[in-house]
């Protein structure tokens, strides 16, 4: 069972929903509904840079495939199913069961069924790509060019504790166990809010996901739409796990920490009650923490109008 083929078998190879054809053949198939159009990306995680080499495996599935569902929801876009490529050293029944079971875990619970995908041995470390597709009406996709000004800026989820769990991680801030507790499942099992995403048709103007820092994040869209923005910082929703740490370390890690994969997305003064009450069917966090304008440029601000000044953009893989 050790072989190439074994290990699909054992391991990917589950019922595709009615109407696919999955795992098993040179090429999936499957339906896209009239009138809407692909929507599809893929992420690269690489052992040692996107993840640690003794990371829970149930976990590192589900952030795999959790983390293309981000960028579906970042378009409004309803997943219909994903591609798995995996390069490992060696077969690890353990670890692939439980790599596996996270995936797979996540995969029903977002009706995003792995439909195939490819493995292969590799000379150093693991590696993961997920291709995900989805569905969405060309005239609802939320697109980052779609930004006007007088827009209010909203964020889903909370802020700042992936990136203080991975500091934590990499030795970066003194041994604090109960902290790490605290914030290691924003690192490594983020829950993009797919659903609520797709709800925002019609009533958002642009999106996407937050995955290298609210700060350098908002400004594609702000580039995109050629606008600035003004963000209010105490309304920034920071995860209650970094009450009490440094000051200038919240501020850095809520406006340039990654690894959020939470919505920001930009939409009219008179959406405000139909986002909220989107929100609160889907039990979705939302928080509105600025407004699109016509001068170029990110200002951020605290309640007293003191300006902040951020030291570093987001993450950035060649920087």
């Amino acid at each position: 069972m050790n072989s190439e083929f074994g290990l699909i078998a054992r391991y990917f190879t589950r019922p595709a929903p009615p109407g696919f054809l999955g795992v098993g053949d040179d090429c999936a198939l499957f339906p896209v509904a009239a009138g809407h159009h692909l929507a599809t990306s893929t992420d690269l995680l690489v052992e040692g840079r996107h993840f640690f080499a003794d990371v829970n495996p149930a976990a590192l599935g589900h952030k795999s495939l959790a983390v293309n569902l981000s960028d579906l929801a970042a378009m409004g876009a309803q997943p219909l199913a994903c591609l798995l490529s995996l390069s490992i050293p060696a077969v690890d029944d353990d670890w692939l069961q439980g790599f596996a079971d996270g995936f797979y875990a996540l995969a029903e619970a977002s009706g995003c069924p792995l439909i195939g995908g490819d493995t292969t041995r590799s000379s150093a470390g693991i590696v993961i790509s997920v291709t995900i597709m989805g569905q969405v009406k060309p005239q609802h996709a939320l697109r980052r060019n779609a930004a006007r000004v007088g827009d209010d800026i909203w964020v889903t989820g909370t802020l700042g504790a992936a990136d203080i769990a991975l500091r934590l991680l990499q030795n970066k801030l003194p041994s604090n166990p109960s902290l790490l507790a605290a914030t290691r499942d924003a690192l490594e099992r983020p829950l993009p809010p797919w659903r609520f995403a797709q709800q925002l048709a019609g009533v958002a103007h642009a999106a996407l996901d937050i995955s290298d820092g609210l700060a350098q994040d908002l400004g594609h869209i702000l580039k995109a739409s050629d606008c600035g923005a003004e963000l209010v910082y105490n309304a920034l929703p920071i995860a209650s796990a970094l009450q009490g740490l440094d000051e200038f370390l919240v501020q850095d890690a809520v406006l340039s920490g990654g690894d959020v994969y939470q919505l920001c997305f930009t939409a009219p003064v008179d959406a405000r009650a139909r986002i909220k009450d989107l929100a609160q069917g889907a039990s979705i966090q939302v928080a509105r923490v600025g407004t699109i304008v016509a001068q170029p440029g990110l200002r951020v601000k605290k309640a007293d109008s003191t300006v902040i000044v951020m030291k570093q953009g987001g993450f950035d893989h060649f920087s």
